[in-house]
């Protein structure tokens, strides 16, 4: 296991005005500057939500940013120490979230070596049984009072669009399948200042979960929050 090495790159933001991205990866500079991760873990059903949602943000990615990014996304089981060669690792589900004893061992080092996870509740439902049991072992893997409510003027929301009311709403959250409530907030875990873990109740995997070809039907492209929790994982 390692720690991320930061490796410097260019883009450009959507107003036109230049930022550096920090790729953090282990693997040397030839690697991209962005692969998308997904979490394989034993005990959800990770293989069978969002399945269109990572090539919907790496559309964006490539549309509004200049970044190096894979074209296809990666799944990695969370017990693997394959894990440590990624930085930004996406983990979803609708059941019960258990980790055995390696993964949990596995969640909590890649977050404290500086590795980025987003956590979307496919149930949109903050008494669901994904959100009880993945709050749950935040608990035992962080302590009890480390996943705590992100205030909305955070550095994530202006990252690279600007989002001045906090996370964009959802259109699964008002469905009657959740808990029909709209969440105003994210939860994160932070460490040393830098978000190791960000959960959302909003369903975002749901809402991006389409052919990116169908965007232009959009009067606004709803993927653009996506781009800024990619980017902030990696300037942060």
């Amino acid at each position: 296991m390692h720690a991320f090495a930061p490796i410097l790159r260019f883009g450009r933001r959507a107003g036109g005005s230049v930022w550096r991205a920090p790729a953090v990866c282990g693997r040397g500079s030839s690697m991209p500057d962005f692969t998308f991760t997904r979490l394989a873990y034993e005990s959800g059903d990770w293989d069978v939500v969002d399945q269109r949602m990572p090539s919907n943000l790496l559309d964006s990615l490539v549309a509004y940013t200049t970044l190096d990014v894979a074209p296809r996304e990666r799944v990695t089981a969370l017990a693997s120490e394959e894990l440590f060669e990624s930085h930004f690792c996406y983990l979803s589900g609708h059941r019960l979230v258990q980790f055995s004893e390696r993964e949990r061992t596995n969640f909590e080092a890649f977050v404290r070596r500086g590795g980025f996870v987003f956590v979307d509740d496919c149930n949109h439902d903050i008494d669901g049984l994904f959100a009880k049991s993945f709050e749950e072992q935040m608990k035992v893997c962080f302590g009890p009072e480390a996943l705590r409510k992100l205030p909305n003027t955070h550095p994530l929301y202006s990252a690279f669009f600007r989002f001045e009311k906090g996370p964009p709403t959802t259109s699964f959250e008002l469905n009657g399948w959740g808990d029909d409530l709209v969440h105003d907030y994210l939860k994160a875990v932070e460490i040393n200042g830098r978000i190791g873990v960000l959960y959302s109740n909003k369903d975002y995997g749901c809402e991006w979960d389409y052919d990116f070809r169908n965007k232009r039907f959009l009067a606004e492209d709803n993927t653009k929050f996506g781009v800024n929790i990619v980017l902030h994982s990696l300037l942060q």
